[in-house]
């Protein structure tokens, strides 16, 4: 995704010189119902741990070139504090693909990230599936155990793939459902990746069966996705074309599709079954090549009706100072919304209106 905000950055540079934009808000409480909580870094996805004490943020430092991740860290919802999680190396057979090569130990260089309950095996665990893109292109999986009043995670296995993920689906069975937003692009096209034309497909990988795309799911960017517990309906957005498609998995064929006035990056459940989209606004300018400064895009948080395909939206932030630079990921946690992004040092929290 930086690579292509990048991109956006040359061509606006190309065109003009970019905007003045306004500064990111400072760290702390604003008007009593935002607070911009500092201390991570590029905390591109999140996950609410199964006791609502937590997130599970995933650090997507990779963008600028770095080796070494910062990895997952848990934040504490009441201390607001960022702790990194603790990992124990248990690799297992029935965890993804033989041909796993280990751990990917300091070098994970996490992404979109998957929570999910694993029904597969004769006791109920909590699978939290990573794409990473450190010294290979892989699925990390993960299970999330308890460690006294916090969680852990113990690495299982992983599935090996040669073509870069963006977003991950668990699945119940062990599978997932991940996206692959370029995998149509070939090496040294310069055509127009923001025009909204398909440029990757989504797969579902088992043990059984391997990757394989899934029908019907060329798209533009193809970003964030979610599937239903049953593993029925996966839900997958289309980045440069504003979209959100609804999959019927059984029958391998779409059933529905909304456009949104954003640019839609992940997707998160609510406790009611909804889904949270959010994104940026737009890219063009708004990175200029080389300025070293911040992108600090407006952005859109949407309310999906997942049965419907109709949305209203909860958040559209534009034309002012922003709390946060490069949205990517809206998470509701009982009265408030939880905002990610894909750079940055910080996540914000924005109370909602009764």
């Amino acid at each position: 995704m930086l690579v292509l905000l990048a991109l956006a950055g040359v061509a606006g540079a190309q065109q003009g010189a970019a905007p003045v934009l306004p500064p990111l808000m400072e760290c702390g409480t604003h008007s009593g119902d935002m607070e911009i909580l500092c201390g991570t870094r590029s905390p591109e996805d999140l996950e609410p741990t199964p006791d609502g004490r937590f997130l599970i943020v995933s650090q997507f430092v990779n963008g600028r070139g770095g080796t070494g991740g910062a990895g997952l860290v848990l934040f504490d919802l009441v201390k607001k504090t960022f702790t990194k999680m603790s990992v124990k190396d248990e690799p297992r057979k029935d965890w993804g693909d033989p041909a796993c090569p280990g751990p990917p130990g300091e070098g994970l260089l996490a992404h979109g990230i998957s929570l999910s309950k694993r029904t597969n095996s004769k006791k109920s665990t909590m699978e939290l599936y990573v794409v990473n893109h450190g010294g290979r292109q892989s699925m990390e999986m993960f299970e999330l155990k308890r460690a006294g009043p916090n969680w852990e995670l113990a690495w299982h296995g992983c599935f090996v793939s040669n073509q870069d993920y963006n977003d991950v689906a668990a699945l119940a069975d062990g599978g997932f459902i991940a996206t692959h937003p370029t995998s149509l692009r070939t090496p040294g096209d310069t055509s127009n990746l923001l025009g909204g034309q398909a440029t990757g497909y989504v797969v579902r990988w088992t043990a059984a069966t391997g990757e394989v795309e899934l029908p019907g799911t060329r798209i533009g960017y193809p970003n964030g996705v979610v599937a239903t517990p049953d593993g029925r309906y996966m839900y997958v957005n289309a980045w440069t074309a504003r979209e959100v498609h609804k999959c019927d998995l059984k029958d391998g064929k779409e059933t529905g599709m909304i456009k949104l006035d954003f640019m839609p990056d992940n997707l998160t459940w609510t406790s009611d079954r909804h889904i949270l989209a959010a994104g940026v606004v737009g890219t063009r300018g708004d990175c200029p090549a080389g300025s070293g400064a911040p992108c600090i895009q407006g952005f859109g948080v949407a309310e999906i009706d997942p049965a419907k395909m109709e949305s209203h939206t909860v958040l559209d932030w534009q034309g002012r100072s922003s709390p946060i630079s490069g949205v990517s990921v809206a998470l509701k946690v009982g009265t408030s919304i939880y905002l990610g992004a894909f750079q940055g040092d910080r996540i914000v929290r924005v109370a909602l209106k009764e």
